[in-house]
């Protein structure tokens, strides 16, 4: 059977990464996508601040399954030079961590326009990346986002088919507000499916929920993943609370069906119903 390693984005939990750490632990979490840091972004860390931040991993036992970073989402149109040097500092993160794993992004795509106007330079673009990640043990981890030229089905099998070296994150919430049925993509994904992202989403307005509660099949994904003999990690990303820094990470405001008072009652809501979902397979 496989093994479910589960991760999460813990800066959902609270901005203090001290409490992220609690945050993990409380909810039995041996991993974390490390995205924000006390307040900054994971690229804008020093290197100091980065010693920091392994020492307080390697005293909390946590460990890093993937550095959560915001290269590509960025416009295709936008300079790519000092992008490509963001991502080299990614890469020394994610060797800093101990990962091999960057979440990376395919460039939002100039509104009205056809995406498959600028599929060659994505494709110029990603390629780079993966090659200079490779050359260093590292791989490039393409999350499905609205708005990136990689946002729906075809495309997302269209830009791994051109890049075969990129790896391919699932995110079932993502392609619901793409209009997309992520049971679909999920059967014509899952050869390729190196990690996923718990986060679940109503089809009818795409209003965030817990794993579960929505339209991604997240249940039923999750159970087909176990029947499989290769190990998963899952990665928690609730989007159930307003939490800091979110402004950064994406354009629309979060809609929720229910309301939780704190950043903490949410994510640990989000961690007990994926729980319940695990439990019962």
């Amino acid at each position: 059977m496989t093994k479910f390693t589960l991760s999460a984005f813990a800066d959902e939990a609270s901005p203090v990464f001290d409490l992220q750490l609690e945050a993990l632990k409380r909810n039995g979490i041996p991993l974390v996508e490390v995205r924000g840091v006390d307040g900054k972004g994971i690229l804008s860390l020093t290197d100091e601040e980065l010693d920091t931040v392994c020492a307080k991993l390697a005293a909390a036992n946590i460990g890093v399954s993937a550095v959560g970073s915001p290269i590509g989402k960025i416009s295709i149109l936008d300079d790519f030079a000092p992008h490509f040097e963001q991502f080299k500092r990614a890469v020394e993160i994610a060797k800093r961590f101990g990962t091999t794993r960057i979440r990376m992004f395919s460039f939002y795509m100039p509104q009205g326009e056809d995406p498959e106007h600028y599929f060659d330079e994505v494709v110029s673009r990603v390629s780079q990346m993966v090659d200079y990640a490779k050359a260093n043990g590292v791989d490039c981890c393409h999350e499905n986002e609205k708005g990136i030229y990689g946002d729906t089905l075809a495309r997302v099998q269209k830009l791994h088919a051109a890049v075969p070296g990129l790896r391919c994150v699932f995110d079932p919430a993502n392609y619901i507000q793409c209009g997309d049925d992520p049971a679909v993509n999920f059967e014509a994904l899952a050869p390729i499916i190196d990690y996923m992202h718990i986060k679940d989403a109503l089809s009818a307005d795409g209003t965030v929920v817990p794993a579960g509660e929505g339209d991604g099949s997240v249940p039923a994904i999750l159970k087909a993943l176990y029947e499989t003999d290769k190990p998963y990690i899952l990665t928690l990303e609730p989007h159930l609370f307003d939490f800091s820094g979110l402004q950064n990470l994406q354009d629309e405001a979060l809609s929720h069906k229910r309301v939780y008072h704190t950043s903490d009652e949410a994510f640990d809501t989000a961690a007990s119903a994926l729980q319940h979902i695990l439990n019962s397979l």
